[in-house]
């Protein structure tokens, strides 16, 4: 005879994956957002086996419909005097917590599902921040790449004019993501003031310190990874010091993950662009990546030019084949799999931590967890860059700048309660150690029982 506790359990699997059936049907042709929402479910059974009263609340069903999808046109001129068109999303997830927060991204593989599912990540994200916010995304198919900066600024003047409508400092506060640094902030800002005829400083984060930007901002998400893996090693007698180091990408998140790493005593020994990767054996030297890929805008591939003892391959992929202690994929969604987690397994790899945006495959985390890698998910482990966009926000209400030691100082304190919620609700609901599953039940109580208290709206 069954267990009561069994009998509970298939039946919320049961609900969970008819759910799961319907959100598929309702969002056909978005394989990233549903990837999203499928490691989310998969983590939440033993909450809702525990607290029925989240199902009866119907807490699914309205968490994966966001508040609302905002898609508009972007007109601009090109340096030639031609029109071009490009297309904008903003989407809206959840606000029960904050106003929404969430980056802005400009790239050309930007379309409805990268956007949904990286503000459904931002609910549980934001969330375990532990800051006042709600999630959010935003972005275009627009690449920022080999555009003049007057070109640049009329894409970003263009783009801020239908956004306006929609944002504001109480209500939806965009940042930064890939292809959108300070630059593209600034002109976003210049536009939203001129249109509004105010300044309102916390209406975008991520901003230059000049008018209102943080210390310590454009760190942050790198930072803040290491900060993150840093705890995870602790616990189990290990650290950054004289650990061989990967790193896939080579813009914001990377370079600082590397910085901070290096701080640490590692030894970094790989990073990638979308052209392919260095290898430098002896270690990279950070002044030329920043010099490249910061000051010049140039290729990885140039890095070998002034360090002709370090190698360049074509290809990303091929970064996972580098025996280190330590991966950290940087890059973008879904660029370590299955095949990559097998590599770094044989290769000895002790500890992955994300920090990009759910870069690994569900199937490479599963290798990782199964054999007892050290793994840090993405939604806690890069939660660094959205934490100091809160302590910007922060500072712009109160009219204050902090130096750069004290927001350092808070981001570690963040990220070390990330890891310590994560490790608790991990504990507390059956999988000690699962950071996946406890970084999501963490994310997902908060914002659930804010759900409840506000009533159905």
């Amino acid at each position: 005879m069954e267990k009561v506790e069994d009998i509970q359990t298939k039946n919320v699997k049961d609900y969970v994956n008819h759910l799961f059936e319907n959100v598929e049907k309702r969002n056909p042709n978005e394989p990233e957002f549903l990837q999203a929402v499928n490691e989310v479910f998969n983590s939440l059974v033993p909450v809702l086996v525990k607290n029925p009263t989240y199902i009866v609340q119907g807490i699914l069903e309205r968490l994966v419909e966001p508040d609302r999808t905002i898609t508009f046109r972007v007109p601009w001129v090109d340096d030639e005097g031609k029109v071009k068109v490009n297309r904008g999303y903003r989407i809206q997830f959840n606000n029960v917590i904050g106003p929404y927060k969430g980056g802005l991204r400009f790239h050309p593989s930007v379309n409805a599902s990268i956007i949904k599912f990286l503000g459904f990540e931002q609910i549980f994200k934001n969330s375990l921040t532990g800051q006042p916010i709600g999630g959010g995304k935003g972005g275009s198919d627009f690449d920022p790449k080999g555009k003049s900066d007057v070109e640049i600024m009329r894409f970003c003047q263009s783009f801020m004019t239908e956004l306006t409508n929609y944002i504001g400092p109480n209500k939806d506060v965009p940042a930064g993501d890939i292809g959108v640094g300070a630059k593209e902030i600034g002109y976003m800002f210049g536009q939203y003031k001129k249109l509004r005829g105010v300044f309102e400083a916390g209406v975008l984060t991520g901003k230059a310190i000049g008018y209102g930007g943080s210390l310590g901002r454009t760190e942050a998400t790198g930072y803040g990874t290491v900060y993150f893996v840093e705890e995870m090693l602790k616990d189990k007698g290990l650290s950054f010091d004289e650990s061989t180091v990967v790193v896939s990408g080579s813009g914001n998140v990377s370079i600082y993950a590397m910085e901070k790493a290096m701080e640490l005593g590692a030894k970094v020994v790989a990073c990638s662009d979308s052209s392919g990767y260095i290898y430098h054996p002896n270690g990279i030297n950070l002044s030329t990546v920043k010099q490249l890929k910061e000051i010049d805008n140039k290729r990885i591939y140039e890095y070998v030019l002034e360090h002709p003892d370090a190698v360049f391959v074509e290809g990303c992929s091929g970064i996972w084949s580098i025996p280190c202690d330590i991966a950290l994929p940087c890059a973008t969604q879904n660029e370590l799999d299955i095949e990559a987690a097998e590599t770094l397994l044989s290769n000895g790899v002790k500890a992955v931590g994300e920090g990009a945006n759910m870069p690994s495959t569900q199937e490479a985390i599963d290798i990782f967890i199964d054999h007892k890698v050290l793994f840090g998910p993405g939604k806690a482990t890069n939660a660094g860059g959205v934490s100091v966009s809160s302590l910007e926000m922060a500072q712009n209400s109160s009219r204050l700048a902090w130096t750069r030691e004290e927001v350092d100082a808070k981001l570690q304190g963040i990220m070390k309660e990330i890891y310590r919620v994560s490790m608790k609700a991990s504990e507390e609901y059956g999988a000690p150690g699962n950071l996946v599953v406890g970084a999501n039940i963490a994310g997902f109580v908060k914002v659930a029982d804010a759900m409840i208290a506000q009533g159905v709206i």
